[in-house]
């Protein structure tokens, strides 16, 4: 007996095996994150070192050049980009995609540490993270408020806010642009300074030796214990003006003596805007694998426990969601899954036109499409677009064996055959067929899984995702199909037809006399038939080259991000000025409905631009074009 009689013989256990299939499948797929792409991780570092008050010129002479010969020494970089402005640098290391990137954190690590003897001694130490330049952030919050200064905002967007998201599952970080922690800033008066004889270095000494916060003793008495608290840190400018720096003549000379001393903020050369008004922005970023609507469900569902801890003139607003267009491209493409579903049925239907033969080659395509879920689930793969495209090309592929098998045994059936013997016979007749259609079709694939690059990594989970699905739909066709063929169908002469069985009889009988009629005039003008032919094939290369080409086609998500540049060297407060004219220009845009824009230092600005619905809009493309035009 072959192994497809076995499944025959055996309706119990070929039930229980596609049971199984179908319950792991249903298991696997609740377990599978959701995302609009596979997930691809570049193996990225960022190394940043600080010295404050040194030019671009010489960050850039002094602290990048050096970093970079010594990067250079480390196997598998594809890339070494560097940026330095005042005060600070930064340089990105891309590896190539086959580097772990924990090893080459280690690399990197070991790097600065020899490089350290040939920088300048007065240089913070340079840091260095790991960072992915694809996770886009997953949900982008603007805090503005009415009444809190922005040291306070940003007092509560960082400790209350920042930290209760990092606590999430499935977040990474979250980053904070247009910060204003608070921070005391003395500016000198060089000729106070002078005429005093004192130098910049034995004032910043004195601020340095004068506010520490050290232990200073406990007294231990017979029945108690006591900590000797002093009150040696100064926590606002009031209290640093009156810092002692040094005695002349007798007399103390104190730190508001020879200079300006105010509240500030630690970095006031960035700033940021929600919809023209000062806002502190909060980047969600979620953590790789992860599933990208459920984060950005907890992030929202975290929020609203958050507002209630938090001043009531805060306002949280949602600038970004990414779920919300991943949901939404998801959708659309499970919408197409199901119609392609529905309409290979509905072709079964109009040929078989008997309501069981239909049904039984259809329940491979569930069986094939909830298997595959299984698989996808032990690779880590998810549910995202190149995946459901995947499954919705396999729909046409994988109902092919079952509609073979289902004919032979069909054929059998018209012989005179029982049911039970037309069953046997016919699918050992073409159990060796279809599994070599099963194979064929699922090596076409094989090439993409093997493929390298960046291109590779995302079409490996397409091609895995439609060769499984080829395959469980195989093994369907050669164990259910044939068992439900021998209890289901009747025997030939059972079957009574009707008027609407007759009737579309006779229409696809019209339909074959009308190709029969077509073929034969083809084939009595070869001539002409070979000479468009040829036509057909140089159109098709000519729209192939004239056809413009691309990774993937442009996604409009209704978010625009762009930056802005100003000639080097332009100040802070002549940017700031710059910027908010960009504010206004994007903010008379009727298809905008909010935007959030950022100056982090230099001569350069970011912009996130939200706009209205599709529908309710031009597409992306057209906007860029028209925003960048008026900008």
């Amino acid at each position: 007996m072959s192994l497809t009689g076995l499944f025959i013989r055996r309706p119990v256990l070929t039930t229980l095996l596609m049971v199984g299939i179908f319950v792991f499948g249903v298991v696997s797929y609740r377990s599978l994150p959701v995302s609009d792409l596979p997930t691809v991780d570049y193996p990225t570092i960022s190394v940043n070192a600080s010295l404050p008050g040194a030019s671009p010129e010489t960050m850039a002479a002094t602290v990048a050049t050096p970093l970079e010969k010594s990067f250079s020494t480390i196997a598998g970089i594809d890339e070494i980009t560097s940026n330095s402005s005042l005060g600070s640098t930064g340089v990105t290391l891309q590896f190539a995609l086959d580097r772990n990137v924990d090893a080459a954190a280690q690399d990197v690590n070991a790097a600065i540490s020899k490089t350290l003897a040939y920088l300048p001694s007065t240089i913070i130490p340079p840091s260095y993270r790991k960072q992915n330049p694809a996770s886009a952030p997953v949900l982008m919050l603007a805090l503005t408020s009415s009444s809190l200064s922005l040291v306070d905002l940003d007092e509560v967007g960082e400790t209350t806010i920042a930290q209760r998201l990092s606590m999430i599952e499935g977040v990474a970080q979250v980053n904070v642009f247009g910060a204003q922690k608070y921070a005391v800033r003395v500016q000198l008066d060089p000729a106070a300074l002078a005429s005093r004889g004192l130098g910049v270095s034995q004032v910043a000494n004195a601020i340095r030796l004068n506010n520490v916060m050290k232990p200073t003793g406990v007294l231990y008495g017979a029945a108690r214990t006591l900590t000797i608290q002093a009150t040696g840190q100064l926590s606002n400018a009031a209290e640093f003006r009156k810092l002692i720096i040094a005695w002349k003549n007798g007399a103390p000379v104190r730190l508001g003596d020879v200079g300006t001393v105010s509240d500030d903020v630690q970095n006031n050369k960035s700033a940021s805007w929600f919809n023209n008004e000062r806002s502190i922005v909060l980047f969600v970023q979620r953590q790789p694998g992860t599933n990208t609507v459920a984060v950005a469900k907890a992030v929202k569902a975290a929020l609203a426990d958050v507002q209630r801890g938090i001043p009531p003139s805060v306002k949280m607003n949602v600038l970004y969601d990414r779920s919300v267009t991943i949901e939404r491209s998801v959708e659309d493409v499970k919408m197409s899954l199901v119609l392609a579903l529905a309409l290979v049925v509905m072709v079964i239907f109009l040929f078989l036109r008997n309501v069981i033969a239909t049904l039984i080659p259809s329940l491979t395509l569930p069986m094939a499409i909830v298997g595959t879920f299984s698989v996808m689930a032990m690779l880590s793969f998810s549910i995202d677009n190149l995946s459901l495209m995947a499954l919705t090309l396999a729909v046409g592929f994988v109902v092919d064996d079952a509609i073979v098998m289902l004919e032979n045994i069909y054929r059998h059936l018209e012989m005179g055959k029982p049911p039970m013997q037309a069953a046997l016979e016919g699918a050992q007749e073409v159990g060796f067929t279809i599994l070599s259609m099963t194979l064929s079709l699922a090596a076409v694939f094989i090439p993409l899984v093997f493929m390298g690059g960046i291109i590779g990594r995302l079409f490996r989970e397409f091609a895995i995702t439609i060769g499984v699905a080829i395959i469980v739909s195989g093994v369907v066709s050669l164990t259910l199909t044939p068992m439900l063929c021998s209890r289901l169908l009747k025997a030939h002469g059972e079957v009574q037809h009707g008027r609407m069985y007759n009737a579309m009889e006779r229409a696809l009988n019209g339909l074959l006399h009308v190709y029969e009629r077509s073929l034969g005039f083809v084939m009595r003008h070869r001539p002409l038939t070979l000479g468009f032919s040829v036509i057909i094939l140089v159109a098709t290369g000519w729209l192939f080259s004239e056809i413009p080409k691309g990774l993937f086609p442009s996604d409009d998500t209704g978010l625009l991000s762009g930056t802005t540049e100003a000639a080097q060297g332009t100040s802070f407060p002549e940017m700031m000025r710059l910027q908010r004219q960009v504010n206004a220009l994007i903010e008379k845009d009727t298809f905008v409905v909010g935007y959030m824009s950022s100056l982090m230092g230099g001569s350069s600005g970011q912009l996130n631009v939200i706009l209205k619905p599709a529908g309710q809009r031009p597409n992306a493309d057209a906007m860029v074009v028209e925003l960048t035009r008026r900008l």
